[in-house]
């Protein structure tokens, strides 16, 4: 594919030569990726500016850079000066790889909490109906069947685009991806084709980034209505979510609206379909109820439990049906998925009391888990918390406060404090744990903290380990150290004498 078609539908506010009629072998945005024929786009990242290595990708054998900027001084190449880089990128690398979103059905599931459980339940549905898929999120990739590490819950649009085309040489025929509010904003997934589009809920988070909770929704709503490129085809949304309601759907959008609480709202010039459970059971072993849509119902079971797995179910579900999944596939998926890793994980070492390990780093997402167990009638929650640095700080006393309100005990430790001081980060949180008389004690070593939050519990307890969910890794000022909850929480377990063949459930 030669230059001028590799950068078709992007717009040039400027170049440093005209365009050479060239074959264009690769596209990169890490100069370090560059071969002979690549494309190079330089745009500023969290950490580095793309510019300053446009040299050294010339050096490399690259046809061009792309910028959003003018050229830097003494770079001697051909200079591509666009708008937005990463839009330029978005265009170019859906060129490049023949537009496979046009082939595929892309479902994006955006959202403060939930998208990750959301996307893994719709993923095995798709399995259990045969196909053969690709899952993008938080915890890990999945394509085709392969495993690969994640680097970003929603990855550059290169690299989705890439996927896209692997998954497509494969057989493969369906997507399901994690739209963050950062990809959104910045423009990943720019340009893409969209099949489905699902919005879990919406409460305070990533300020430091967004600044404003008008500017956090404003990115969120670019999934429905996307600043260029088609409206996705279907959109599932939150009735009982109050910023869910203000989306603006295109008319030609068919709307799932689903919920437990509130009818939906009306959609203007947009086709509704409703969904809600009917005959619900809520116990420890999981979830059962009938899904109605519409005119279409079926019954479920599912192992995942309280009534936030709930919710994300009649997303999934929702998901499913506007993908032409019958029920029967819709059923097995459920059944064939048993837990997401980090997301309510229980650590069984045959201990009297329930331990689970939660990824929550929300206030929203802490009072979800801790009504989630609160709905078990347990004796005491016991809940083990810690708030991320240089993150937005102003989110730390709400979490201690949603803690302490709904808690028995609390345990404050560290979380990921990167180069904050740990204490400093854990006396913000205390302030919104002061308001409150619940019983607490602050360990900043989180493996101590887990150890005496376990070594507190007594039977008929729930132990929740709040913020890390699935992370394996702990991020302290010099960099990350390996640490997981649901490790170190069997090491204290059997420290303590815990066994699960001892106590024969192994």
């Amino acid at each position: 594919m030669n230059l001028a078609q590799v950068l078709g539908g992007v717009t040039l506010l400027r170049t440093s030569a005209p365009l050479p009629v060239v074959d264009v072998r690769g596209l990169a945005y890490d100069s370090r990726k560059v071969e002979p024929g690549f494309l190079f786009f330089a745009f500023s990242g969290a950490k580095t500016d793309g510019a300053q290595f446009a040299s050294v990708a010339l050096q490399k054998g690259a046809v061009a850079v792309v910028g959003d900027r003018p050229a830097p001084g003494g770079f001697s190449g051909l200079w591509l000066q666009v708008a937005h880089g990463r839009e330029a990128l978005a265009l170019a690398a859906r060129n490049f790889y023949n537009k496979p979103d046009e082939r595929l059905a892309l479902t994006g599931i955006t959202g403060t909490n939930g998208k990750t459980t959301t996307s893994t339940l719709i993923d095995a549905m798709l399995r259990a109906a045969g196909k053969t898929t690709a899952l993008i999120g938080t915890i890990e990739y999945h394509l085709a069947g392969r495993v690969l590490p994640a680097v970003n819950t929603t990855p550059e649009s290169l690299d989705l685009f890439a996927m896209f085309a692997e998954l497509e040489s494969l057989g493969g025929t369906h997507v399901t991806f994690e739209a963050s509010s950062h990809a959104l904003d910045l423009g990943r997934i720019y340009a893409m084709n969209v099949h489905t589009a699902g919005f879990t809920n919406f409460t305070r988070d990533h300020l430091d980034y967004h600044h404003t909770m008008e500017a956090y929704f404003a990115a969120k709503q670019l999934l429905f209505k996307p600043r260029n490129g088609p409206p996705p085809r279907f959109a599932v949304l939150n009735a009982d979510d109050e910023w869910a309601r203000k989306i603006e759907l295109a008319p030609e959008t068919h709307a799932f609206w689903y919920g437990l609480k509130q009818e939906p709202p009306p959609s203007p010039g947009s086709k509704t379909t409703w969904i809600k459970p009917a005959n619900m059971e809520m116990s420890f072993n999981g979830l059962k109820f009938t899904v109605v849509a519409g005119e279409r119902k079926f019954p479920i079971e599912s192992q995942l439990v309280g009534h936030i797995n709930a919710y994300n179910i009649l997303l999934a579900c929702g998901a499913a049906i506007s993908l032409g999944l019958t029920d029967a596939q819709i059923q097995k998926g459920l059944r064939d998925m048993t837990r997401v890793p980090g997301r309510f994980e229980r650590v069984e070492e045959g201990q009297p009391f329930m331990v689970v390990v939660d990824y929550a780093h929300t206030d929203d997402a802490l009072r979800n888990v801790i009504s989630v167990a609160r709905a078990m009638n347990p004796k005491r929650i016991i809940t083990l918390f810690g708030c991320g640095g240089d993150r937005d700080r102003s989110k730390r006393p709400l979490m201690g406060m949603a803690a302490a309100e709904l808690s028995d005990y609390v345990v404050l430790t560290s979380d990921n404090p990167r180069s904050e001081d740990p204490l400093a980060i854990m006396n913000d949180a205390s302030v919104g744990v002061g308001r409150f008389n619940t019983p607490n004690l602050a360990e900043p070593d989180r493996e101590r903290a887990i150890k005496k939050a376990i070594e507190m519990a007594e039977p008929g307890d729930v132990v929740i380990l709040a913020g890390k969910g699935h992370e394996t890794y702990q991020i302290l000022k010099d960099g990350p150290i390996p640490f997981d909850d649901r490790e170190v929480a069997r090491r204290v377990l059997r420290g303590f004498g815990y066994s699960r063949k001892k106590n024969g459930s192994a």
